[in-house]
């Protein structure tokens, strides 16, 4: 009973995999990808100019140097893994006319990420001095570290913080530390709402380049400049190839887990405002003596 039962038991497998086995091929096969990585079109935007640099390095270096660095190399990084689309911003001139033009270069193209790259320093409350090639310059070892902001006004809110979310949990994948500073309350004007403690998440609603684009917009502070030691981690080809690796996994599994973007409502043109027609004016009439003696009355 027990040899036959046995005998039974190989055999049945035997029979199902022969008549199963293209399914069982095919369950093990990937599903196939939503995301059209050639046509997924992502902005990448150097932070500053050259005329309007940002933050100066604890070894005088200009923010906007670190910047165009940093953004080349994510911009290799995402074209080599397929996302060919991707768009390098780079800007003239001034702080604000710089930055509404970022803005309208970003609406006309039509992009489906915007991702504006920077690297931090800290209220001038909290600089220190020191010497550094026979000159004061100013550092700050105490604050380090990235952060990924979001704007609740821009239009597709929801979708910039799901891509900062995951921006932020590649970031902190491969070893790097979040910004804790900006939810505390000695940061003054600078505080920020903390939004996800684990992927360092802050909410910034003012700045220009998230609340006036039309499409997902994050901007990611890379590490702290000013902090002498984060410095030169900022300078790294490794740090860099850190950073150009989490965009562009999160990139990917944004595009590929992404819902469709709601449609733009075209919002009718204000009407002028018509006049209200005039009244034609009544003569005034006198009041009946009766009426104003029994007043006085």
């Amino acid at each position: 009973m027990s040899l036959a039962s046995t005998a039974a038991g190989h055999a049945a497998p035997a029979e199902v995999t022969a008549g199963g086995a293209a399914a069982a091929a095919a369950a093990t096969q990937p599903a196939p990808s939503k995301c059209d990585r050639a046509k997924f079109r992502i902005i990448l935007d150097v932070g500053h100019t050259a005329e309007s640099y940002g933050a100066m390095s604890a070894r005088n270096i200009s923010e906007f140097d670190y910047n165009l660095k940093l953004g080349n190399r994510i911009d290799e990084k995402l074209k080599s893994e397929g996302f060919s689309e991707t768009v390098l911003l780079v800007t003239t001139g001034k702080a604000r006319p710089s930055l509404m033009k970022r803005v309208a270069v970003a609406n006309k193209k039509g992009a489906d990420l915007f991702v504006s790259i920077h690297h931090d320093s800290v209220p001038g409350l909290y600089v220190e001095k020191w010497e550094f090639e026979g000159k004061q310059r100013s550092f700050n070892d105490f604050f380090g570290g990235y952060s990924v902001f979001v704007s609740q006004r821009n239009p597709r809110y929801q979708a910039s913080l799901k891509f900062a979310k995951l921006l932020g949990n590649q970031m902190a994948a491969r070893e790097l530390q979040f910004a804790r500073q900006y939810d505390q309350w000695f940061m003054g004007k600078y505080r920020r709402e903390l939004l996800d403690i684990d992927a360092g998440v802050y909410r910034y609603d003012e700045l220009i380049v998230l609340r006036m684009t039309q499409m997902p917009a994050v901007l990611v502070e890379s590490g702290s400049i000013i902090n002498r030691d984060e410095e030169l981690v900022m300078a790294s080809d490794e740090h860099k190839n850190k950073v150009a690796a989490a965009v562009a996994s999160a990139a990917t599994e944004y595009c590929e887990t992404r819902g469709p973007a709601p449609p733009l409502v075209a919002k009718p043109a204000p009407q002028a405002k018509k006049p209200p027609p005039r009244l034609a004016q009544q003569p005034k009439t006198a009041k009946p003596a009766s009426t104003r003696s029994a007043r006085k009355r």
